[in-house]
């Protein structure tokens, strides 16, 4: 009898996966986002400025009124080029994460606006629709003024009648 786990069939495709050589770095995605947002935010203020300014002149003035055994940008500042592309490179796409991030929040508040504003709309519908049975229903309920008008000609005819109750007792002769 020939064990089927032994030896491979021909019909089902070999599994080609190989343990990688070098692991891919693992990090938390969420706590690089918010890296890369509170990074963005630092660089969009006044603050970064400032900062980067000063640093700028500093090393222009380093490198030009240093010694020459001082300075450590000795062609025309071309290591300063080159650090502050570096900066933009490492720049953009933290700046381009957190706008991303940024957009996926939109997105979820703009839903959950989207699904606010239907409740209300159904609400506002009900209400409507709540408003107009009892606008219905009151147009059949007697007002307080209907009953008034309606016992005051109900009282008058009663005085009619009372007054010509009397005025018939006066006419008659009286019964002997």
């Amino acid at each position: 009898m020939s064990d089927s786990r032994a030896r491979p069939r021909l019909d089902t495709p070999r599994e080609t996966r190989r343990p990688p050589l070098v692991r891919r770095p693992s990090y938390d995605s969420d706590a690089f986002g918010s890296f890369a947002e509170q990074f963005a935010r630092f660089m969009g203020t006044a603050k970064f400025l400032i900062y980067m300014t000063l640093f700028v002149i500093a090393w222009m003035l380093w490198n030009t009124l240093a010694p020459l055994a001082w300075r450590f940008d000795e062609f025309p500042f071309i290591f300063l080029t080159l650090m502050l592309s570096l900066q933009a490179s490492y720049a953009a796409p933290l700046i381009l994460l957190a706008q991303n991030r940024q957009e996926f929040r939109d997105k979820v508040v703009a839903e959950q606006d989207r699904q606010a504003n239907a409740r209300a709309h159904a609400d506002m519908e009900f209400l409507a629709r709540e408003v107009a049975s009892l606008r219905l229903s009151v147009g059949e309920v007697a007002t307080r003024d209907f009953l008034r008008s309606e016992l005051k000609g109900l009282y008058a005819d009663l005085e009619e009648l009372t007054r010509g109750d009397e005025d018939d007792d006066r006419d008659e002769p009286p019964a002997r």
